[in-house]
């Protein structure tokens, strides 16, 4: 503890707590408002969507990247300067976002992006912890987990307002002030620690145990978010990456467990409530951006509603969730065991899940309210208690890697869960699509009879009749695609609840600390950064 600063109080702490989860939920959001203006930002670059979906995944690989790195940066730079720093470039790069004229511009100012905002997400998480006394740190982990649940949910709902009101550019210019206010505010109100930064001389850096991070994980990221649009291993350039990610993370896997001051210290993971949490963690951020990207892209395909539609109805469920986390962590400093919490979570995201899959073509905005509000509320449930579970008995040294791996590890949940709904809803699409057209047939009288309406209608309407036939005929066809479709995303529901019911039994291995325990794991967690 002889590294603990003093405790900010009153106004001090309110301005911590305000900067920090505003700096995560910033770069979570940035994980997915730019999905809804890809059209837009296509179509003002002059390229196409395949090219402009390199905007995406230059983020996404940048952010997986420099995670894991976070906690021996902050120890090597000093956590106060490397925060700034990774605040100050985050929002530089938004400017330059903004005005980017070009593809490789943008994408190259994306990855920059990406590098000091997957800073802001481990670095502002400890700093909240350091704002609290021991006692009360399960309450700072409920409003830090306020921010992951928020984040990703709030992107769709901002960006299809702006998408919809003004210009692309705004999403990444609406970063500025925020980070220009954050970045003062923690000049200002976030104090350093004793000796913080000075250790330089005494750390070397893994360049080696680095350079593998980035040619694993770089590549293994690049094959998640590109494998469905390039046709997956038919492509050459996913073959090689396949490779590179594999051989990258084997020699990263073997440096970090050689050397003795390794960039990542990946022995945590002897730590059995570490070990199996990280699987949960996969799951709940496989659960938590499939989620985000599925839903949104059933409500604008089959349902026909705008994005900025789409962004509203996910938000007063995720709100009324989020309240939850501060109140699940002042019951678990309280001493309430956190393993209920991740069970009866899991159970609600598979109920979501499962409403979700029943819901009818012909449904409204508010129809999905409720299972939408089983999903913020199973996600709340279980993001604290899994926070809390991480540092379950970490030694203080140990808890910088091992909270940077259980954040990485939801990143990759989340690549995960996305690419596998996209190659899923292409097979079941095609599969449903198969399955519906092998119905038409001359001898089906009341497809023959609704063919020959819409004809009559068109003709009615159009005076054409020759060809009124021929558009009923594609009528008929766009009918039958919005239908394979519909049911493709319903059976991708099915598949996300699977994930959470097969992992639920692992919630047998989690080991349940005492109170006095829990509150020295979470008082080592800021010393740890």
């Amino acid at each position: 503890m002889s590294q603990q600063v003093t405790t900010p109080k009153g106004f001090a702490r309110f301005i911590i707590v305000l900067t920090t989860v505003s700096a995560a939920i910033m770069e979570l959001i940035d994980t997915s408002i730019v999905n809804v203006g890809l059209n837009q930002i296509a179509g003002s670059l002059g390229v196409t969507i395949e090219d402009i979906s390199w905007v995406i995944t230059a983020y996404a690989i940048a952010n997986v990247i420099i995670i894991p790195l976070t906690g021996f940066l902050a120890e090597y730079f000093g956590r106060k300067a490397y925060y700034i720093a990774s605040m100050i470039l985050f929002t530089i790069a938004s400017y330059m976002c903004a005005n980017s004229g070009t593809l490789v511009e943008l994408v190259i100012w994306r990855f920059v992006q990406g590098i000091g905002g997957g800073a802001l997400l481990s670095t502002s998480q400890a700093i909240l912890f350091d704002a609290f006394e021991p006692k009360d740190r399960p309450l700072a982990s409920g409003l830090f987990g306020m921010g992951l649940i928020l984040g990703p949910t709030l992107g769709p709902t901002l960006g299809g307002y702006i998408i919809d009101n003004y210009s692309w550019p705004l999403i990444f210019t609406i970063n500025i002030p925020i980070g220009i206010i954050a970045t003062l505010l923690s000049l200002s109100f976030i104090a350093k620690r004793k000796g913080e930064g000075k250790r330089k001389k005494e750390i070397e850096i893994d360049y080696t145990g680095i350079f593998f991070l980035m040619i694993g994980i770089g590549c293994l990221q690049f094959v998640l978010e590109r494998g469905e649009a390039d046709d997956w291993f038919t492509s050459h350039t996913i073959q090689i990456c396949s490779a590179l990610a594999l051989f990258g993370l084997v020699s990263f896997i073997w440096r970090e467990l050689t050397i003795k001051q390794p960039a990542v210290d990946l022995h945590v993971l002897r730590n059995r409530n570490l070990a199996f949490t990280t699987i949960f963690t996969f799951v709940i951020g496989l659960g938590l951006f499939t989620s985000v990207f599925v839903y949104p892209v059933l409500a604008q395909r089959v349902f026909g509603w705008s994005p900025y539609e789409t962004g509203l109805s996910l938000l007063p469920p995720t709100l009324i969730g989020v309240v939850m986390m501060p109140v699940i962590g002042r019951l678990m400093s309280k001493g309430v065991s956190p393993i209920p919490f991740v069970i009866v979570g899991f159970i609600l995201f598979c109920a979501y899940s499962w409403l979700s899959a029943s819901m009818s073509p012909e449904v409204g905005r508010w129809n999905f309210f409720f299972p939408l509000l089983l999903r913020a509320l199973g996600l709340s449930m279980v993001n604290l208690p899994l926070i809390n579970q991480a540092v379950a008995g970490l030694k203080p040294k140990e808890y910088a890697s091992g909270i940077a791996l259980n954040n990485m590890i939801r990143q990759l949940g989340g690549a995960f869960g996305i690419a596998l709904a996209n190659n899923y809803i292409a097979h079941q699409y095609m599969q449903h699509r198969t399955d519906l057209v092998s119905n038409v047939t001359n001898n089906n009288l009341q497809l023959n009879q609704s063919q020959t309406a819409i004809a009559q209608g068109i003709g009615a309407r159009t005076g054409d009749i020759y060809h009124a036939t021929t558009q009923a005929t594609k009528l008929l066809d766009l009918r039958i695609d919005k239908q394979s479709y519909y049911l493709a995303y319903l059976d991708t529901f099915h598949l996300i609840a699977i994930f959470f019911i097969l992992v639920l039994p692992l919630v047998a291995f989690l080991r349940t600390k005492k109170v006095g325990d829990s509150k020295a794991a979470m008082a080592a967690a800021a010393e740890a950064h």
